[in-house]
C-alpha cells in the first residue's frame, strides 16, 4: 500500500499528555502484541562550563519530510509493523522537555523494538534537522548528534 508523506513536525515540545493519548488509542488494535517507544529529551548539558537551557530545532521542512517518507517506507518494508508514529520538535524546547517521540507497533515485540531503534538512529544521522544549543548566558552553539 502506497503511503503519503506525513508531517512529523510539532512546534515546541511534545506534550506528555499527547504521548499518553497516542498510546491509549492503540488499546483497540488487538492484532498488536508489542510496542516500542523512544522519547528524546533535551539535556541540560554542561559545555565549557556553560549550561544548556534549551535547543532550538530548525529544518528545511520539504526536504526533511521527503527523507522521512523514504525512511518510513524502508522500515515498513524491512519489519512487519502494524504502525509507526514519529513526532519531532521544531523551534525552542527547554531542558527536560520531550523533543522526539517514536512509537512502533507490531504483532511481536522484536520487530517493534528493532524498527524503533533503527528509525531513531536514521533520524539522528539522515534527517536534515539542526539543533542550536542555547545556553543560560544567552550564547549558543550548533549541536553535534552523538
Amino acid at each position: 500500500m502506497e503511503r503519503k508523506p506525513k508531517n512529523i513536525f510539532t512546534q515546541g515540545a511534545i506534550d506528555p499528555a499527547f504521548i499518553a493519548d497516542s498510546i491509549a488509542k492503540h488499546s483497540s488494535k488487538t492484532n498488536i502484541g508489542g510496542h516500542s517507544i523512544f522519547l528524546g529529551q533535551v539535556r541540560a548539558d554542561l559545555i565549557d562550563e556553560k549550561k544548556v537551557a534549551a535547543i532550538e530545532y530548525t529544518t528545511y521542512e520539504e526536504l526533511a519530510l521527503e527523507k522521512m517518507h523514504t525512511i518510513r517506507e524502508e522500515i515498513f518494508a524491512k519489519y512487519e509493523l502494524t504502525c509507526m508514529h514519529i513526532h519531532h520538535s521544531l523551534g525552542t524546547v527547554v531542558a527536560g522537555e520531550i523533543c522526539l517521540f517514536v512509537f512502533t507497533s507490531s504483532a511481536h515485540r522484536r520487530a517493534a523494538i528493532d524498527a524503533c531503534n533503527e528509525v531513531v538512529e536514521r533520524i539522528k544521522t539522515e534527517l536534515p534537522v539542526w539543533g542550536k544549543e542555547l545556553f543560560e548566558d544567552a550564547s549558543h552553539q550548533w549541536k553535534v548528534n552523538q
